[in-house]
């Protein structure tokens, strides 16, 4: 191994922006494994919304250690053989797949990247998951046991690298021999800094262009991100960028010489790209009577959830719509229950619940909703409704709720804050048990922003509804 830290900082630096907890973590192997060549190889796993770098990372860290690199896609794989193998006495029978992966690798200690660990699945084929436990543990894995070669083979010199979208899709037992490092999504800042860099430079070379003929302003990409694309990761970002760069091809093409340089400004963006597909702050501004701002976690990064609620004369159902989950089924339900028992404190008919029909909607019911996030946003939007009371516009929230109006900590502050950021919202609600989850936030981001932690419902409407309750 080369184990040169300056050598592994730069080819990491070089390569990618941001990730500096990922980027730590690689470093601090390398400085132990020179301290100590015996230590066994490592497992991490990256877990991040897709087109935030985790391949690419895994790549760099073969580069910097002059390793090889092997890549293995687990997605959809829902056979034990792929894993370990078919018995030679089967015709046809074959190795698996991580031993076919070392022997093209011709490498014993390989940069392996196993992808996509958490799309695996199961059937009566047996569980692939079961199997990798072998070959990702470190205790197990000096002797892991392929049907076909019958004989016990040394993993452990490998530098397993797993990368998942979401982390509660993989299996407990697999999670558990596994380090986590999260890759988050990018800020505006860092992906104008990663356009400028890296993709509009690979874009024009890869379109046979060079940089006489084509340059993108500052203020180019910032709206390009703004209005053409929204996503935690910068895939699509690349995307756009290529048409551009198709569009400035076929001119040089059809003109036969070269006709100077173009700019890519604001205002010649939709010549390239047609009418912008977002609007940057896509947050309502007028929210009437029952409509709050609350934040989601997706597999795709953070997501703003409108939450509606409209009353009617009825016999006191509850109607929950827009395609939502058991989880968050039960968290309207909570929330209903809480305020049925603060109708004293909350200047709300007593009877209300015998006589009032209540209607609950996520819109964008067609994309499946679930989890206790929504809790205190749902309890919000019943109380506006209820109380005819409108919510502050510049509020966005995020927790679950109990039935006593405690507010209970929830997971992806950080990529739910980014959407609030990217759509501009001002002040955030956050339970108080997230306050640790804030040191992850950009300074650029926490500048521009209040985070309230609240402990109770109380303090959630006094905020929300205008210091009512």
């Amino acid at each position: 191994d080369n184990l040169g830290l300056k050598r592994a900082s730069r080819i990491l630096e070089e390569n990618h922006y941001g990730l500096k907890k990922a980027k730590e973590r690689i470093i601090e192997y390398l400085a132990v494994r020179k301290l100590n060549p015996e230590l066994k190889g490592s497992i991490l796993c990256f877990v991040g919304p897709p087109g935030t770098g985790k391949t690419s990372v895994a790549k760099s860290i073969a580069l910097a250690m002059d390793r090889r690199f092997v890549r293995l896609s687990l997605g959809g794989v829902r056979d034990e053989a792929e894993i370990r193998g078919h018995r030679m006495t089967y015709v046809a029978a074959m190795p698996g797949r991580i031993i076919q992966s070392i022997r093209k690798a011709e490498s014993k200690n390989p940069v392996f990247l196993l992808d996509e660990i958490d799309k695996m699945s199961v059937d009566f084929r047996g569980d692939p998951s079961a199997a990798l436990l072998e070959v990702l543990d470190p205790e197990q894995n000096t002797a892991f046991s392929d049907h076909y070669l019958e004989v016990a083979f040394d993993l452990s010199d490998i530098m397993f690298i797993t990368t998942a979208n979401a982390i509660h899709n993989i299996p407990y037992a697999l999670r558990d021999r596994m380090e986590i490092i999260e890759f988050p999504g990018y800020t505006e800042d860092e992906k104008v800094h990663i356009a400028k860099i890296f993709l509009v430079a690979k874009k024009i070379k890869e379109h046979g262009l060079t940089e006489e003929h084509l340059e993108f302003s500052d203020e180019s990409l910032l709206s390009l991100i703004r209005r053409y694309t929204r996503e935690p990761g910068v895939r699509n970002l690349e995307r756009e960028i290529a048409k551009v760069c198709r569009k400035i091809a076929r001119k040089v093409v059809e003109s036969k010489k070269s006709s100077g340089k173009v700019e890519v400004t604001i205002e010649s963006l939709p010549n390239y790209l047609g009418q912008p597909k977002f609007k940057h702050k896509s947050v309502e501004k007028n929210l009437t009577i029952g409509t709050v701002t609350g934040l989601a976690w997706t597999e795709n990064g953070g997501e703003l959830l409108t939450t509606e609620t409209v009353t009617m004369p009825g016999k006191g159902e509850l109607l929950l719509t827009g395609t939502l989950g058991e989880v968050m089924k039960e968290s309207g339900k909570a929330a209903l229950s809480y305020i049925r028992s603060r109708t004293d404190e909350l200047s709300i008919d007593p009877e209300f619940y015998k006589k009032t029909d209540i209607h609950v909607h996520v819109p964008e019911g067609a994309i499946p909703k679930d989890g206790p996030s929504a809790g205190i946003t749902m309890a919000i939007s019943m109380i506006s409704a209820l109380t005819n009371t409108p919510v502050n516009p510049d509020i966005a929230m995020t927790g679950e709720i109990t039935l006593r109006g405690r507010v209970l900590p929830v997971g992806g502050i950080k990529e739910k804050i980014l959407a609030a950021h990217r759509s501009g919202i001002k002040t955030v609600l956050l339970p108080q048990e997230n306050e640790n989850d804030l040191e992850d936030i950009p300074k650029d981001v926490k500048k521009s922003m209040r985070f309230k932690l609240i402990n109770s419902m109380d303090e959630v409407i006094r905020l929300a509804l205008n210091g009512r309750g």
